[in-house]
């Protein structure tokens, strides 16, 4: 789940990008001489439409402006600014600069509303569509799938955990949270580029946890590829039903984490993660009391 500077959602991500062209091509035959006329546009000139105001790109286009409001309100979005969205968050997560994604977050801003930039704004803000992300993530996540991703770890001889580059602090957080409920777990973290040698250790009654988002880390993808065909078990977090993780998955968990202009959160990841440790915890607790030794201790 994106928000922009004000909580308004957005549709976003370079998945959702190449969504929204799939869906213009498919459609362009569909559509009316003036319509088809943004659609070329549209497609040939993703780079530029971040940086265009309206007026420029109806110019380009040669449409009027209402033309662009009817485009955007035929594909679902409420408005062309909300679709020009799409393309600016795009062009803002394949900028793996964070300085350089806060200047192009800069040059691309409606400029009539003011985006906060002062620490304690920046924090409201993103306490705020955080909040709003932690509220909805209940509902996203199905009872079923987290009781069976409980049992799975509980039953699991060595748990594996996969996550590379923003993945990686979830990976890491579970990795020590299994260890701490004293269950054998480790990091298949590739130093040495050692990835391949390290899933080699993987067997049929061990699980593998992947955690990857769009774009998803082609490593981890042929790692998970790769534990399919050990026959492991494999749980997923990852950010849509079309990731491909969720191929290989025997529980999947689609998490919307909230995003604002090209800086994604992990505060619904976390929660999802710490859920699934406090559980296990308390699994192990009913099943393995203490001893009247233990007890008194």
């Amino acid at each position: 789940m994106t928000y922009g500077w004000h909580g308004e959602i957005i549709m976003t991500t370079s998945t959702q990008l190449t969504l929204l062209q799939d869906e213009i091509r498919s459609r362009y035959d569909t559509l009316s001489k003036r319509l088809k006329q943004v659609a070329c546009y549209m497609l040939d000139n993703s780079n530029s439409i971040p940086f265009d105001t309206i007026a420029s790109i109806a110019e380009r286009a040669s449409v009027p402006p209402s033309t662009l409001i009817r485009f955007a309100n035929a594909f679902g979005f409420d408005g062309f600014n909300e679709m020009k969205q799409v393309f600016r968050q795009h062009m803002m997560e394949d900028t793996v600069s964070y300085t350089e994604r806060a200047r192009l977050f800069r040059q691309t801003a409606n400029h009539e509303i003011a985006a906060p930039e002062k620490p304690m704004e920046i924090l409201n803000m993103f306490s705020m569509v955080n909040g709003m992300a932690l509220q909805q993530l209940p509902a996203q996540i199905n009872e079923a799938d987290l009781s069976r991703a409980v049992t799975l770890l509980a039953a699991a001889n060595t748990i594996y955990v996969i996550g590379l580059r923003r993945s990686f602090s979830i990976a890491a957080y579970l990795t020590y949270a299994l260890r701490h409920l004293e269950r054998r777990a480790f990091l298949i973290d590739g130093l040495g580029g050692m990835f391949t040698e390290q899933l080699s250790m993987v067997q049929t009654d061990d699980v593998v946890i992947a955690i990857s988002y769009s774009p998803y880390a082609q490593e981890v993808v042929e790692l998970v590829s790769m534990g399919a065909k050990i026959g492991a078990k494999q749980i997923a977090i990852t950010d849509s039903l079309v990731s491909p993780l969720a191929a290989f998955s025997d529980v999947c968990f689609v998490v919307r984490e909230a995003q604002v202009d090209g800086f994604r959160s992990q505060v619904s990841s976390m929660c999802l993660s710490q859920t699934l440790m406090l559980s296990l915890a308390m699994q192990n607790a009913t099943h393995h009391p203490l001893t009247d030794t233990q007890k008194a201790g």
